[in-house]
């Protein structure tokens, strides 16, 4: 996978053989997704519903994506563990904790849920080339732009996709209180409430999301640079 502008250790030739059939897995399991999202708005997919046409594609590449929070930090590659982990996790929590936990009605059947699965899957297929071919040793300079740029569009579009699913969730929480809740009293003394917790996470995304967007800006600066030093880069 790539790594931060700078010297890095070079994977062993184990490593480095897992780090390419994984990113190359991710390529293509996000391209068949937007085949899929694709082929869904053509009509091609009969009465199946949006999430009932990409559900196992999306479980199995989505939840794919924790390895990312494995490599970052055992060291395999120089990723931040924590924006890693808030990325990956955010995002198998929009599925598994979202869309899975409530009924088809509600998040699954969310104007949120095109917007997020859209952006993720043009987010992924740009990173994970870029990763792939990083690791090869050459990344063509209009696949680094769009690894720079295209998420000045994306991740806002994936972002409200995300809230608007976690509303949708809330809203199912609200009507059945005890949805996914652990109420007291009850022998571990503990309560949980779905409702809330959903609450809590969409209010995280106020400081975290400013966060990583800024820092993809600043990744930007120092990859792609000014028009004058971007001409006159090699790119690896």
């Amino acid at each position: 996978m790539a790594g931060k502008n700078g010297k890095n250790k070079e994977p062993s030739a184990l490593a480095k053989f897992y780090l390419l059939g994984y990113n190359l897995g991710q390529v293509i399991g996000w391209t068949y997704l937007l085949y899929q999202i694709q082929g869904y708005y053509l009509g091609l997919a009969g009465d199946e519903t949006l999430w009932n046409t990409v559900r196992m594609t999306v479980i199995i590449f989505q939840n794919a994506a924790v390895l990312e929070i494995i490599n970052a930090v055992t060291g395999l590659v120089p990723s931040n563990p924590v924006i890693t982990i808030f990325q990956v996790l955010s995002r198998v929590m929009v599925v598994c904790g979202v869309i899975l936990a409530t009924p088809l009605e509600y998040a699954a059947a969310s104007p949120g849920l095109p917007l997020a699965l859209v952006a993720w899957a043009i987010t992924e297929i740009i990173r994970y080339l870029y990763y792939f071919l990083n690791l090869l040793g050459h990344v063509p300079y209009p696949i680094v732009w769009l690894r720079y740029t295209m998420f000045i569009i994306l991740y806002p579009i994936g972002i409200t996709g995300e809230l608007l699913c976690l509303y949708a969730a809330q809203t199912y929480a609200h009507i059945s209180s005890d949805a996914w809740s652990y109420i007291l009293p009850n022998a571990w003394n503990f309560t949980f409430n779905y409702r809330y917790f959903l609450i809590f996470v969409m209010l995280l995304y106020i400081p975290l999301f400013p966060h990583l967007y800024l820092h993809m800006f600043a990744q930007r600066r120092k990859i792609l640079g000014t028009p004058m030093q971007t001409s006159s880069k090699k790119i690896h």
